[in-house]
């Protein structure tokens, strides 16, 4: 199942095939969950920028936008700038929660988006949240979210980068076995389509999978395991672009 989101950069499609790597599994850190923000704790973080990120316009959904608040940039010796962010989830007019994110690299004219639901088959009333941060543009890496809210608590289940230039790059996959909207279980992998280098056919390329992960609700919280060599591919093939794309 394929699911293009908010940028064209990543792709939510299943990831049925399980890495037979032998390997040690991996305890990945169970996520915190994130505490809200007090009226107090904004106040002292002005805005440099706010963005508005669209994610339902039935005004019963859970959380209908997110603004997200650049409350802080700097540059370090080499002028790399690092930006502090504050989302505010809202439903309607009411801030439910905030969370804050720091984000490394930052690139003027960057842009936020969003959307509802792990899948493009998840309801409209799912408990997840995605969200994307990048400069709309090829070979940029954008920084990706994926939250959870449910009972007035949020949680940051997940967080991963994607990158896409000319059809090459790599992004994530993610599968829901149940298909529904709130599943108790899910996997993901990364995936990435890369040039290959070493051959003389500037056409073909190498799909690679690795960081097959697991996620299930324990209580009410979300932990994850890694079943695969961490940063490894546990699954290559070669192939033309056209190949790639005819099979997408």
């Amino acid at each position: 199942m394929k699911t293009p989101i908010f940028f064209s950069l990543l792709l939510l499609i299943g990831c049925q095939n399980k890495p037979t790597n032998s390997e040690a599994v991996t305890e990945l850190p169970v996520p915190q969950e994130i505490a809200m923000i007090t009226n107090d704790d904004a106040a002292d973080e002005r805005a440099l920028r706010t963005d508005t990120i669209y994610l339902s316009e039935d005004k019963n959904s859970s959380i209908t936008h997110v603004l997200a608040n650049l409350v802080d940039l700097k540059a370090d010796q080499d002028s790399i700038m690092t930006s502090k962010f504050r989302l505010d989830f809202y439903q309607n007019k009411n801030k439910l929660i905030s969370s804050k994110v720091v984000i490394k690299n930052y690139e003027k004219g960057s842009e936020w988006g969003g959307s509802i639901g792990l899948t493009n088959t998840s309801h409209k009333n799912s408990p997840f949240i995605q969200l994307g941060f990048g400069y709309p543009a090829c070979g940029y890496v954008h920084e990706n979210y994926l939250y959870y809210f449910k009972n007035n608590s949020l949680q940051l289940v997940h967080q991963w980068n994607t990158m896409s230039d000319s059809g090459w790059g790599n992004w994530l996959e993610i599968v829901n076995p149940s298909n529904d909207s709130d599943p108790k279980s899910f996997y993901c992998k990364t995936v990435a389509f890369v040039p290959a280098d070493e051959d003389e056919n500037m056409d073909m390329g190498v799909l690679t999978h690795s960081d097959s992960i697991s996620f299930e609700l324990k209580g009410n919280q979300w932990s994850k395991k890694l079943l695969s060599a961490k940063d490894k591919a546990y699954f290559q093939k070669k192939m033309t672009f056209d190949q790639f794309n005819s099979a997408e």
